[in-house]
Order: structure tokens, then sequence, then C-alpha cells
């Protein structure tokens, strides 16, 4: 792994009709991004000519390369990852898109496997186009943690802003399944890589944790449902029997509108809606970030804006707030692991 300002950043390029290229090259023509790490988009050299041209950016130009081993540090690098015409239709969802994103994702994920880079950070890719035979994921979450994580470890997708750090005991799956898929053995293992993440990843000593309720008013001591009681309940108790500042259950709607979230280090939803309205309500410029991985996984939190792409007016900053959290959390990790070898070293 590099060193400090020399983290080499891999940017995926998502899906190449949508915003991705906007936001990305907006990202990089900031001179603050190449003075904090080196990044390198997995893309397409014609496409990112494309969008440049119609943004009427004439002086921010790529370094383009063939492999992560060849990187410039003095401008932002792109490998480019097919050589052949790829069609763009702006604003519509295609095949070849799907094809091209899900390319760029492997083919960063191979880099950050090979240590040939430090970090991804993802474009918005759309979710049912990317789908083929070999990709069956139902976001980016679900593929890194195919991809890098540990079966039994399941990682867990956050949102992170400036006053909100929200995580996910579901990730994308529909409404009518998240009553099955919550246990108190799975929501006690979030709360527990939740904790972790916060240590290690934002270097928090002691966090704090507020749990939320699955059902209206906290159940309404079961009339409303007894998932709180019987589920949810239990992990939180046993969270904090374990040493970890967990509380809960909090009835959503409440514990949103009074701001009792802003006295928790990190929220944890029971499924995606619960957290994520909140989150873009209260958390600007949000950051999407897969906790609980080897790998540090970065992505702004919005999607392939299909209707405002090609029109220059997208907002870059989410984007530009994923690479300086992925920078931010290898340091935090680079500093854990300094620490632990200095403890190791005072221990004998």
């Amino acid at each position: 792994m590099a060193e400090n300002k020399n983290f080499v950043i891999g940017i995926t390029q998502g899906d190449i009709n949508g915003i991705s290229y906007e936001v990305i090259i907006k990202s990089l023509s900031d001179n603050r991004i190449m003075e904090i790490c080196t990044p390198v988009v997995y893309g397409l050299s014609k496409v990112a000519s494309y969008h440049k041209k119609y943004m009427e950016m004439p002086d921010f130009t790529f370094q383009f390369t063939k492999t992560a081993e060849q990187l410039s540090t003095k401008r932002p690098n792109l490998i480019n990852l097919y050589e052949e015409e790829v069609k763009l239709d702006l604003g519509t969802s295609t095949k070849i898109a799907g094809q091209m994103s899900e390319r760029s994702l492997y083919a960063a994920g191979r880099d950050l496997k090979n240590k040939l880079i430090d970090a991804i950070v993802t474009a918005p890719m759309n979710k049912n186009n990317i789908q083929s035979d070999k990709f069956v994921f139902s976001g980016h979450a679900e593929f890194f943690n195919h991809y890098f994580g540990e079966k039994e470890h399941p990682c867990l997708m956050m949102l992170v802003s400036e006053n909100l750090r929200m995580g996910f005991v579901t990730n994308h799956i529909p409404v009518k399944s998240v009553v099955e898929n919550i246990s108190t053995e799975k929501v006690l293992q979030k709360i527990e890589t939740l904790n972790f993440s916060l240590k290690k990843d934002f270097a928090l000593n002691n966090p704090t944790i507020a749990v939320l309720a699955l059902n209206p008013h906290n159940g309404d001591d079961g009339l409303l449902g007894n998932e709180e009681q019987n589920i949810i309940q239990p992990a939180v108790n046993q969270a904090f029997h374990n040493g970890i500042n967990a509380f809960g259950p909090f009835s959503a709607d409440g514990f949103f509108a009074s701001g009792a979230y802003s006295r928790f280090d990190a929220v944890l939803a029971m499924y995606h809606d619960q957290g994520m309205i909140p989150f873009k309500l209260l958390g600007k410029d949000g950051v999407c970030f897969t906790a609980g991985l080897p790998i540090v996984h970065t992505a702004p939190a919005h999607g392939t804006a299909y209707d405002i792409a090609g029109k220059n007016i997208a907002d870059a900053q989410s984007m530009r707030n994923a690479i300086y959290l992925a920078v931010d959390i290898l340091r935090n990790r680079k500093g854990d692991e300094k620490e632990m070898k200095r403890e190791e070293k005072r221990r004998g």
C-alpha cells in the first residue's frame, strides 16, 4: 500500500450514459485531489473525450495508460478497457453500457487484489443493465462482499456525511422480504461490524450506535409487531453486554424528527428506505462506504441521473467526497496498523 498522498485510488466508470463521467471529470479537475492521491479511472478513452468536449473543458487531460503500473502523479490517469467504438445513448439504459460497467468493476477489482491500487471509488452504475451470467449482484456492496469478503462475515453498507453515519441490516431487497431477512444474530453481527468500522475506519475510540425499530411506534408493545421484542432488543442487549455502546431500538420517525440522531456516532437502520430517506434529507453530499471488508470501497450517494445526463449540470461534490473519504479511511487504517505494531513492540 502506498504512503499517504501517494495512495492510488481506482475509479470505475459506472454507466457511460449517465452522469458518471461528468462527476468524475469535474472531481478530478480539482487540483486538491491530485495533492492527496493518484487517481486512475477504469474506463474508455473515447467516451471520456466525448464527455470532456461537451463539458467544454479543453484544459483537462487524462494520462492514458495500459496498466496501473504506469501511472502519472502529475495528472489523472485512465486505463482504456476497450479499443472499439461504443455507442453512447445519454440518458438511456443500454446493454453495452452495462457490459462496460461490469468490465470496469472487474478490472479495478483485479488491480486492487494485486495491490496495484489502494482503494476503489465506484461511479454510479445501473443495477439492471449490468446483470449478466457473471454479474448477479444487486449492488456494489454485494459485489465487493463476494469478491473480497468472507461469507460468514458479510459486509455492511454505510452512508456517510458530515453529520450522520447510517448502516443497514438489509441492503437491496424488496420490502416484502425485509422481515424474513432480519434475525437477532444478523442484527448483532451488523452492530459488531459497524462498531469495528467506526473504530478502525473512522478513528473513534468509544463510538455510540443507535439501532432503529422495524415497526411503527417501536411495535407498540407487540400491537404493531413483535420484531422489536423478539429480535432487535435481544441483539442490542447482547451487543451492550459485549462492551459495545449500542442503544435502542428507537422509533425511526421520532428519532430523526427530534434530532436524536445527532447524539450518536452512527445509526443502524433495518432496511434501505428507512435509513436512505432521512440520510438524503439530512446528509448533504453523502458517500456510500462498504464496511467490514479488508479493502476500501466508497461511492457517491446518488444514481445514474439519466434525466440530466449530458447537460453539464451534475453536482460533483458527492463524488469528490467519496475520493476524500477513501483516502481518509486508508490513512486511518494505516495509523491503526502502526499503533498495533507499536503495541506489539511494547509488549515484547
